[in-house]
């Protein structure tokens, strides 16, 4: 977990401009100790002090929709696995009741739970005198005391009367306030909220274990496409990671923190959270739009989607490309460093200046080293191609390579990793100059070499990197020797711009197989 993930903790609130800015715009969790101890509903709702009996003369008989699921003590978000029942209040409190004196406090959180596994409850199943339903299948979430955006959706505006809004949250657009009331112990499935999130613990405790977005193909989310798209896709009590191998490392991007009554936890949008309940925990969560979401226009949607696409698959392309090598540059390893540093302007200059004349002879011992080793993959890709093409010298200097048929174009390799590719592995690991040096001595003395090499060999993986290392050129040359550069280059080529598609539709292919594999 990254230094600047890190939930952040604070024994009071801070004021609503404080959290805008330091906290909220970080879009960082941050759990606020105590901040809602002194709530009326923390009193009046615990059950300990006659709190179901207070909520059922509040609330009566009024009508709330319960989750029913039949994989408790793990809801799931996919509607497959639950179904949306009404259910009296008074009754959901008989339950609370019955549950009580039958069973006691047995349950708890395992507090050593690595978010993956879950003590079994003692509370037996189907002795219910309401219901065919155990106890523990029932949970109250997402029960609307105030909802914005859908007002006949309100079921229990009676309780705002016990709660408080937090300073924080002041100036704030909320989208909704809701109530979580479970009997026995539970466990909400890992998933993110499209909003930002105060969770405040009313009785009980909740344990949440929390994941940046950036952990998302660690959680395997379900298709975008579905009804809960926003849950992981990972069963909780019993992970099938042949199914979902990257699971397993899913826990090394996570934080976990315990919430006892009265602390508030701040869950930023986007952030997948697990949550396991004691049972008999009530709490209330108040949902509100990211200041980015509320001032997003929706004909700019578009655009954002694709800016993010590039990132990502930017983001993804390094990652591929760092996976295969460490890019180690190669360089010559019996030269003082000291003296050649202090001799490196000079030797630029000097190569501006005869870039066009390069002979082998004038080669640093490592790249002519370089050199004959890429000539070398050159020549053997096009042989194990085709056996019966005449190979005849490139040169006068020893370097063989194929003659290709101009016309022949089976030769082209789709590799999509680095490892995979003996030639894009080698010119990653070169430093820039000897990088520029090499090519411009394949075009001086191995043109053919290097004309097979773009139009034949270059795989996707391949074009990448070799436009990655033209970016390392440009960026420590002059426009002037760029220009020289490119001209040596392209000059190799009868058809400039079948040398360039080539390149780029490498590139390319690359990045729609970078963008086909993300996990999003």
């Amino acid at each position: 977990m990254e230094d600047s993930l890190r939930l952040q903790s604070f024994d009071q609130l801070p004021s609503a401009a404080q959290f805008a800015s330091q906290i909220e715009s970080r879009n960082v969790p941050a759990v606020f100790v105590g901040c809602v101890k002194d709530w009326k509903a923390v009193s009046k709702w615990n059950p300990s002090n006659g709190g179901l009996g207070y909520l059922e003369e509040r609330v009566g008989s009024f009508m709330v929709e319960a989750m029913l699921s039949q994989t408790a003590p793990v809801f799931y978000g996919d509607l497959r696995s639950h179904e949306r029942v009404p259910l009296p209040f008074s009754t959901f409190i008989a339950f609370c009741k019955w549950h009580r004196q039958n069973v006691g406090n047995s349950c708890s959180i395992n507090s050593n739970s690595q978010g993956h596994q879950l003590e079994e409850s003692d509370t037996e199943q189907g002795c219910s005198p309401f219901v065919d339903a155990a106890p523990k299948q029932i949970y109250l979430a997402q029960i609307p005391i105030i909802n914005a955006e859908n007002e006949e959706r309100v079921q229990l505006e009676t309780l705002q009367e016990d709660i408080q809004l937090p300073a924080i949250l002041e100036e704030k657009n909320l989208s909704s306030i809701n109530l979580w009331m479970n009997i026995a112990q539970a466990r909400s499935s890992a998933h993110y909220d499209p909003h930002h999130n105060l969770l405040c613990i009313i009785t009980g405790r909740k344990q949440v274990v929390l994941w940046p977005p950036s952990a998302s193909p660690m959680l395997y989310p379900m298709p975008i496409y579905g009804e809960a798209s926003n849950h992981s896709s990972v069963a909780l009590e019993n992970p099938d990671f042949s199914i979902h191998p990257r699971a397993q490392c899913s826990m090394e991007y996570s934080q976990k923190v315990t919430l006892q009554a009265g602390d508030a936890l701040f869950i930023p949008e986007g952030w997948f959270h697990q949550v396991d309940s004691d049972e008999l925990t009530i709490a209330v969560n108040y949902w509100w739009r990211s200041s980015i979401m509320s001032s997003l226009a929706d004909h700019m949607d578009a655009y954002h989607l694709r800016r993010i696409l590039r990132r990502l698959t930017d983001r993804e392309m390094d990652q591929v490309l760092l996976k295969g090598s460490t890019p180690t540059w190669r360089q010559e390893s019996n030269v003082d460093h000291s003296l050649d540093q202090a001799g490196q302007s000079k030797d630029l200059k000097r190569k501006e200046q005869e870039q066009h004349s390069l002979l082998l002879h004038e080669l640093r011992p490592c790249a002519l080293q370089a050199l004959h080793e890429l000539v070398a993959l050159v020549h053997d890709r096009v042989n194990a191609s085709d056996q019966n093409q005449p190979v005849s010298s490139d040169s006068t200097n020893g370097l063989m390579c194929s003659k290709t048929n101009e016309q022949d174009k089976t030769l082209t390799t789709e590799i999509f990793h680095l490892e995979e590719d003996p030639v894009a592995k080698n010119l990653w690991i070169l430093e820039p100059g000897i990088f520029k040096d090499i090519f411009v001595a394949m075009a001086h003395n191995f043109p053919r070499t290097l004309e097979a090499l773009v139009l034949h060999l270059l795989s996707p993986v391949g074009a990448e990197v070799l436009t990655r290392k033209f970016d390392e050129i440009d960026q420590q040359n002059t426009e002037e020797n760029r220009n020289k550069f490119y001209q040596i280059f392209y000059g190799v080529f009868d058809n400039q711009f079948a040398a360039m598609d080539a390149i780029l539709n490498g590139k390319e292919s690359f990045a729609r197989q970078v963008i086909g594999s993300m996990e999003i």
